[in-house]
C-alpha cells in the first residue's frame, strides 16, 4: 500500500511540471535592443528603396518583393538612401532588414525586426544580429555565414537583406 501510494504521488508530481513547463514560444513579449526603434510599415509589406540614383531612372518609392524592376538599365545602382526588405516570416517571428547605401556600396544594416516573443528570443538577437550585421558589411551582400544557435533569425535575415538589396538595386 505504501509504495502504491509513493508511486501515484510521483506520478502526479511528475505530470504537473510536465504540463507546467513553458516552451520557448510561450513566454510574454517584450523589447528588444537589436531592433530599430520605428518600423517602415505593417508586417508583410515589400521591399521599399527611398534615394537617389545615377541618373538613369527613377528609383523612389515601393518595389514588391515578388520582382519589381527600377526602370534603369543597370544592375548596379550608384545612388545613396535607404532600402528596406520585405519581412519574412520565421518559425520564431518576422525579421526585417533595413539597409543604407552610398556610392553603390552599403554602409549600414539595421534589424527593423526581429522575434521577440521572449526572454531567449531577445538573448539571441542581442548575439546575433550584430554579427549578421557585421557580415553583411563585410561581404557586401547576403552571401552571409549562419550564426550558430540562431539558425532561424539568421535565414530570415538573409531573406530580408537579398529583398532590401534587391530594392536598392545592388548586384
Amino acid at each position: 500500500m505504501r509504495r502504491i501510494t509513493i508511486w501515484l504521488l510521483s506520478t502526479v508530481a511528475a505530470l504537473v511540471l510536465l504540463f507546467s513547463y513553458r516552451t520557448s514560444t510561450m513566454g510574454a513579449g517584450g523589447e528588444t535592443s537589436a531592433i530599430a526603434s520605428g518600423s517602415d510599415g505593417p508586417a508583410g509589406s515589400g521591399s521599399s528603396w527611398t534615394g537617389t540614383d545615377d541618373g538613369s531612372g527613377s528609383s523612389t518609392g515601393d518595389t514588391s518583393s515578388g520582382g519589381g524592376t527600377s526602370s534603369g538599365g543597370s544592375d548596379t545602382s550608384s545612388g545613396s538612401g535607404t532600402a528596406t526588405g520585405s519581412v519574412a516570416q520565421t518559425r520564431w517571428g518576422p525579421v526585417q532588414v533595413r539597409i543604407t547605401v552610398s556610392n553603390g556600396k552599403i554602409t549600414d544594416v539595421t534589424a527593423v525586426q526581429v522575434p521577440d516573443g521572449n526572454h531567449r528570443d531577445q538573448e539571441i538577437n542581442d548575439y546575433a544580429v550584430p554579427i549578421l550585421r557585421q557580415a553583411a558589411l563585410a561581404a557586401q551582400s547576403a552571401r552571409i555565414d549562419t550564426v550558430s544557435g540562431a539558425t532561424v533569425t539568421s535565414d530570415g535575415y538573409r531573406e530580408s537583406l537579398q529583398s532590401a538589396i534587391d530594392a536598392a538595386h545592388l548586384k
